[in-house]
């Protein structure tokens, strides 16, 4: 009788326990935004075209592919068209001269994407796999894996701003 009741426990929490996991990505996602747009708003405007040498990103196109990942991977999962890079933006990938407020607002609008299209997902979208065939991950996988994504370019970027002589924001938790 104790494997039934144990059985029927974890049927009934099962989508409590998919809730925490929603709500620690939620949490993380929220911490990296905020991080994010600090580390981006600390390169002066002037500098958004600085690049260290010619193989690299600029500072401004790092910021670009940071939000137009991100939004193309949660849009991905969620089975949506991915937010529209604004005319100002369009050419960033080509552009190494990335104007900082056109720039900032749209990382902003961004992460509002992400962390809203994260609370609508269902379970089942969060499950479900995506991606080409042989680089495939389920919801869950790849939200993280673009969280680390994200980490790794906002990293390249603080590496940007010491270049500059300029100390990057200090990491919270």
């Amino acid at each position: 009788m104790k494997k039934i009741e144990l059985f029927v426990f974890l049927a009934l929490a099962a989508p409590i326990f998919g809730q925490t996991d929603r709500n620690l990505l939620a949490k993380h996602w929220g911490t990296s935004r905020d991080l994010t747009i600090e580390v981006a708003d600390a390169m002066p405007a002037e500098f958004y075209g600085f690049r260290p040498n010619q193989e690299e990103m600029s500072f401004g196109q790092l910021v670009m592919h940071i939000a137009t990942v991100n939004n193309s991977n949660f849009a991905l999962v969620a089975g949506e068209p991915a937010p529209a890079v604004p005319e100002k933006l369009a050419t960033w990938h080509d552009n190494p001269a990335v104007d900082k407020g056109a720039a900032m607002k749209f990382l902003s609008e961004s992460f509002d994407y992400c962390l809203k299209t994260l609370a609508s997902l269902s379970t089942d979208k969060l499950n479900a796999m995506t991606g080409p065939a042989g680089r495939q991950l389920n919801g869950y996988e790849r939200i993280w894996s673009y969280f680390t994504h994200t980490a790794h370019h906002r990293g390249q970027a603080e590496v940007y701003l010491r270049v500059k002589n300029i100390k990057p924001p200090t990491y919270k938790f």
